[in-house]
């Protein structure tokens, strides 16, 4: 069994999570995707309030994409990318107690592989140098 490289699973993760964040612009556009976003309870376009919460994750999608693909410095990501595994991992419990089936069965299995593949690109820490024993 071959294992994903960190890169290649950031490069995968930035996919995913740019896609989220075109799912997010086109819900705030008006898209009529409400049976498979926030529990299913809207079908058709969200109500304004939740189009403004799609809105609002656009860029924040987009940023959490351009850290995973590799943007700002190693301790920086490994920070963001742990917290966003932590977050897709709750999103993912979230989207399998949906009451929308929808929902379930296309957002368990984005934001599960999201989660696997945003830890997967975590690079180790530095390890500090050792001390000569004297």
């Amino acid at each position: 069994m071959t294992r994903i490289s960190e890169k290649d699973a950031g490069r995968a993760a930035a996919v995913l999570l740019a896609g989220v964040a075109g799912f997010q612009l086109a819900l705030a556009a008006g898209a009529p995707w409400g049976a498979v976003a926030y529990g299913g309870g809207h079908a058709g376009v969200l109500p304004d309030d939740l189009r403004t919460t799609s809105a609002a994750m656009v860029p924040v999608y987009g940023a959490l994409a351009a850290v995973a693909a590799g943007a700002g410095g190693a301790r920086l990501r490994r920070v963001v990318l742990r917290g966003t595994t932590a977050l897709l991992t709750v999103g993912c419990a979230v989207n399998l107690a949906s009451p929308s089936l929808p929902e379930r069965l296309i957002w368990v299995p984005v934001t599960a592989a999201a989660a696997v593949l945003t830890w997967r690109a975590v690079a180790p820490a530095p390890r500090p140098a050792a001390v000569p024993a004297g």
